[in-house]
Parts: C-alpha cells; sequence; structure tokens
C-alpha cells in the first residue's frame, strides 16, 4: 500500500428503497463489538437506586511483575435494590479509562443480602508504568440480577497520574452518582486531520480526466493525540468504507505508522460512481486502529454525512455525525471541485 491515491468504484442503486447491504459488515460488526464493550461498563439499571455508602480499598504497583493491584476491602451502608425483600447483592467492578474495551473489566465475588460486604480482594492489570500513568482507575458499585438487570449503586473515579504511589494503606471513598462524561461517553481520543473534494459528473468540461460519474476525493493527512497503548506508543492505520457500502470494494485503508501516537498518513482516497443526491443518503466513514498479530484494536473514528439517521429512506444507526462533522459534509457538497479542510474529534462510533 502506497501514499498515492486510491481509487475505487462506489455505485449507487439510487431507486432502490433498502440499502443492498446491511448497515453492518464483518468490519463494522466488529467496530460494533468494541463499541458494545465500552457501553457495558455503564449497563444496567440507573434509576431505581440513588448512590450513597462508602468503599474500602487501596491502590498498588508492583514494579517487580509489572502489575497495577487494587486491594478491595468492603463497603458500607449501601443502597438497598430491593425494597420489599430489603436486600442487596452487591460486587466492586473496575475499569481503566480511557479505554475500557483494550484493559477490560475486573470485578469482586457477590456479596448476597448485605449493604455492607467485605471482599478482601485483589483485582490485578498487567501493565506498564507509564502506561498506567496516563489512565484513570473507575471503581464502582453493582448490584447483581440474577436476570442480568444490574444496580448501578455508586463509583469513584482516580485520575493514577496525581496518584500518591507511596500510600498504600486501605483509604475510605464515598460513592458517588454515576458522572456526565461517563454518560455522554465523552473522552478524548484524538484529532484527525483530513480534506475531502466532490467533483459532480461532467463537471470540468471537455477534460480528458473528466469523470463520467461524480467523485468523491478523501486526502487523510494525519491524526493527533491517540491514545497510548503501549510505552513505544501505537501501530495505526486507517479504515475507510463508504456506507452503506460494507463489500470489499467500498473498503480501503492507509498504510500502517508505527510506533507513534501522531502518525502522518498523506494517503488519498477516490470514489467514484457517486451522483449528487447520493451525497444525501451516503456517510464516509473513517476509523482509526492499533495494529497487533492477532487482532486490531478500535481507537476512534470519524462519521461524515448529513447525520439524518436515514439512508434511502432506511432507518440506520450508522448515519449519526456530529455537528462538526454534518458541517464539514455540507460544505463540501456546496462548494464543488474545491478541497474542503477540517480538523474533526475522533469518537467512539
Amino acid at each position: 500500500e502506497s501514499d498515492t491515491a486510491s481509487e475505487i468504484s462506489f455505485q449507487f442503486n439510487r431507486h432502490k428503497k433498502t440499502p443492498s447491504i446491511g448497515s453492518h459488515s464483518s468490519d463494522m460488526a466488529s467496530v460494533s463489538s468494541v463499541s458494545g464493550s465500552v457501553l457495558s461498563v455503564y449497563s444496567g439499571d440507573f434509576g431505581s437506586v440513588d448512590a450513597q455508602g462508602t468503599v474500602e480499598f487501596a491502590l498498588d504497583y508492583d514494579e517487580k511483575n509489572r502489575e497495577f493491584q487494587v486491594h478491595v476491602s468492603q463497603c458500607k451502608d449501601l443502597a438497598v435494590v430491593d425494597e420489599k425483600k430489603g436486600r442487596s447483592d452487591p460486587y466492586v467492578k473496575t475499569y481503566l479509562l480511557p479505554d475500557k474495551a483494550r484493559m477490560g473489566k475486573r470485578k469482586t465475588s457477590v456479596k448476597k443480602r448485605t449493604v455492607n460486604p467485605i471482599y478482601n480482594e485483589v483485582l490485578r492489570y498487567k501493565i506498564e508504568k507509564m502506561v498506567l500513568l496516563i489512565q484513570k482507575l473507575n471503581l464502582s458499585v453493582w448490584h447483581n440480577d440474577p436476570l442480568g438487570r444490574n444496580s448501578f449503586l455508586g463509583e469513584i473515579e482516580i485520575d493514577l497520574a496525581s496518584w500518591d504511589w507511596s500510600n498504600r494503606k486501605l483509604n475510605w471513598y464515598l460513592l458517588k452518582p454515576r458522572s456526565l462524561s461517563a454518560v455522554n461517553g465523552v473522552d478524548h481520543r484524538g484529532v484527525m486531520s483530513l480534506s475531502i473534494k466532490y467533483v459532480p459528473p461532467g463537471s470540468l468540461g471537455k477534460c480528458p480526466k473528466n469523470p463520467p460519474s461524480g467523485e468523491v476525493h478523501i486526502w487523510v493527512k494525519d491524526v493527533k493525540d491517540l491514545l497510548q497503548l503501549r510505552p513505544s506508543g501505537v501501530d495505526s492505520f486507517v479504515k475507510c468504507y463508504v456506507l452503506p457500502d460494507t463489500s470489499k470494494k467500498s473498503y480501503q485503508k492507509t498504510r500502517v505508522i508505527k510506533r507513534d501516537t501522531n502518525p502522518v498518513f498523506n494517503h488519498t482516497i477516490v470514489y467514484d460512481g457517486f451522483h449528487t443526491e447520493d451525497l444525501k443518503d451516503a456517510c464516509v466513514e473513517l476509523t482509526v486502529w492499533d495494529h497487533e498479530k492477532l487482532t486490531n484494536h478500535f481507537l476512534g473514528g470519524i462519521r461524515l454525512g448529513l447525520g439524518t439517521g436515514l439512508s434511502y429512506g432506511i432507518s440506520v444507526d450508522w448515519m449519526d455525525s456530529t455537528q462538526e462533522e454534518v458541517a464539514f459534509w455540507q460544505e463540501m457538497m456546496l462548494t464543488a471541485n474545491e478541497w474542503i479542510e477540517g480538523l474533526l474529534p475522533l469518537r467512539s462510533l
């Protein structure tokens, strides 16, 4: 794969009422599975009880084994979930933020019929110290429900960059309601610099390069401030689809830039087969991934479109562009044959 322009045909059936491809391909399914894993940190029932009580725990880092340890001791005065029976079945769950999906969750055992559970358990993460220091610890307490509707009982969030690592003692912390950043999924995943251009069919007159159908040009320049998943940085690349087409014909990707949280791609992709009216129903999805041997890890992405929630009259979850992304796409639609430059924040999709 070179950094020169790659061109691909993209044919829409403008008279068809349903997309020829479903809203998810195997690749989109992988994005969805990651997003689902991220969202699972707050899966459950939030409205049933108010957060109350305290949790006692200690933090430590084992230099020899390169292991972060959360010593969960106990909780006191938790909320009662089942008021009729006067019971709660609590457990403690931890994540390292912002990349919940990659680091995974750890949780204690469930203690039944108590609002003052005693755990005395250690939750462990194999992670380099310098990577740990750019994370936040999210520790939350939940009521375990046999039917899966677990109830949120409270949380505490700690910035590990400012943590006093000489403090290995057990301390009490007040459990707080769910944070707004968690509710809205707000986290910083980096910023992508790119340009886009639309060339309408026949707009170049008698020019030999005049396309018989319209073209969308996407110039992926660089990305700043990617999530650093390893001490050496990340090995990143960008995938591109024009939805609703998630076939191999639509799929394009850049080369992998190794060990760099500010990769420069300078890669241009051209999709032809566009009619002007297709721009209202299409969505350019650009996603950034960390490349590893066994599996690639989703880092963030953007979706360029009108954000109407509809594609060719069909409701789709991927037509969800932010205001910035919509404005960027609209400017391209209104300014034919000119490069439109943008700087857009990556999000979790």
